[in-house]
């Protein structure tokens, strides 16, 4: 079982296994023939931001928003907004650089989610009144300013989680929901709910706290997702049974207390996947879809399906990386319309990347007549401005990905991608 790392670095840079890369570059240039990439916009580390490490959000009209870990105004990371123009290019703006004055949080890693009104919610890492991660909020003003509130401090208290990894999502109320890392009772992890007060502030509820010990599993590093019913779904990167990560469901009980329970428990032994690091997706029909960091056929990572069956569920891989197509999906995946399945590897990809082990890749799974999968490559990162994408994509209504790069600090330092089909 793996240990637990308390080193102060990126998520990925913590929990990427490393894989020898065999594939030649002319398959590279072959897939990456079948469709169009383009850079909407290359971060410097400066008062633009660097080193985006989440997936973007759309507003109404089409603006793309995101964080990046570092870069802004103090270095300590930024609130982006990227606008469409007439000629085709898009244009960058900072909604916000985080501070680190003791008040702000400091190094974003997660992702945004918007409210009915425009405000932006997000989650960071550090900072704070306490140094242990915040909440924020950011609010538009008339005269194109934002305006930034913190909603919550973690403060580590040995009840309270710290560290949140990941994004928020909404209940229908406009409670907020989310994971720390680590803390709670258990000093694993937690499951929160941040609820709105009368008076316009937040009340902090910790839901579950995750134990190390036993079948729980710990130190969740991926969001939460609801199903129709108000339930919560999630994963955590270690622990359960074999150590390897579990997938857990929340039901709200009657008193206000909620019940966790474990529907899959990953093994490094076999062959479906360990150590999953993001959230999940459901389908239509009541499936949930996820990717894993490492295992799988081939050892550098899966895509899995969990299916409801009878008073359980089913787990079923649906690819195995094979370092060739991709190493360590640390991002959700996404759903079309049609079905597909999007996602990005950290790693993996062509030989000739300049990364040793190759600079990751865009990959799609599109459903077959006969009830299988069939997996390609949309776009092999090879030389292009950021590589080694760890953030999941998003599609617009023509059925363009969007997505992010997360740079290697020394060529580059992330970029905004588009690849239209």
């Amino acid at each position: 079982m793996p240990t637990k790392k308390r080193a102060r670095l990126s998520f990925a840079a913590r929990v990427v296994v490393v894989f020898v890369i065999a594939v030649t570059a002319v398959m590279a240039q072959g897939a990456a023939s079948a469709i169009k990439y383009k850079v909407l916009h290359r971060f410097t580390n400066g008062a633009d931001g660097g080193f985006p490490r989440a997936s973007m959000i759309f507003d109404l009209t089409g603006g793309l928003y995101g964080t990046t870990e570092a870069g802004g105004v103090y270095n300590f990371g930024t609130v982006f907004k990227l606008t469409a123009n007439e000629d085709g290019r898009w244009t960058e703006s900072v909604l916000h650089s985080f501070n680190g004055d003791g008040k702000d949080g400091v190094f974003p890693v997660a992702g945004l989610i918007l409210d009915h009104a425009g405000d932006v919610y997000g989650t960071t890492t550090f900072g704070g009144s306490y140094g242990y991660g915040t909440v924020f909020q950011l609010s538009p003003s008339g005269d194109g300013s934002w305006t930034e509130s913190v909603l919550y401090s973690f403060n580590n208290d040995r009840q309270d989680g710290y560290e949140p990894w990941a994004g928020l999502i909404f209940d229908a109320a406009g409670n907020l929901y989310g994971t720390t890392y680590y803390g709670g009772t258990g000093g694993s992890g937690t499951v929160f709910e941040l609820s709105r007060n009368g008076d316009g502030g937040w009340t902090e509820s910790v839901l579950h706290s995750f134990d190390a010990h036993g079948v729980d599993g710990y130190e969740p590093a991926a969001g939460l997702v609801f199903d129709r019913v108000g339930n919560l779904y999630g994963t955590t990167l270690y622990g359960g049974t074999n150590g390897a990560g579990n997938v857990f469901k929340l039901t709200a009980n009657g008193d206000g207390s909620w019940r966790e329970s474990v529907l899959h428990t990953f093994s490094e032994t076999d062959k479906e996947g360990f150590w999953p690091s993001a959230s999940l997706v459901f389908d239509a029909a009541g499936s949930l879809y996820g990717t894993t960091l490492g295992g799988g056929r081939y050892g550098p990572g899966t895509i899995f399906q969990l299916t409801p069956e009878g008073q359980g569920w089913k787990e079923k891989v649906l690819h195995s990386f094979d370092f060739r197509d991709g190493v360590n999906p640390s991002a959700s995946v996404v759903l079309d319309q049609a079905g597909n399945l999007y996602t990005t590897t950290l790693f993996g990809g062509v030989l000739s990347c300049y990364h040793p082990d190759g600079c990751g890749v865009v990959f799609r799974m599109q459903p077959t007549t006969k009830g299988g999968w069939r997996g390609n490559v949309l776009h092999f990162f090879w030389d292009d401005p950021g590589a080694l994408p760890s953030a999941g994509l998003v599609l617009d209504g023509q059925g363009h990905l969007y997505g992010t790069t997360g740079g290697d600090g020394v060529r580059n330092w992330g970029a905004v991608f588009e690849i239209t089909p």
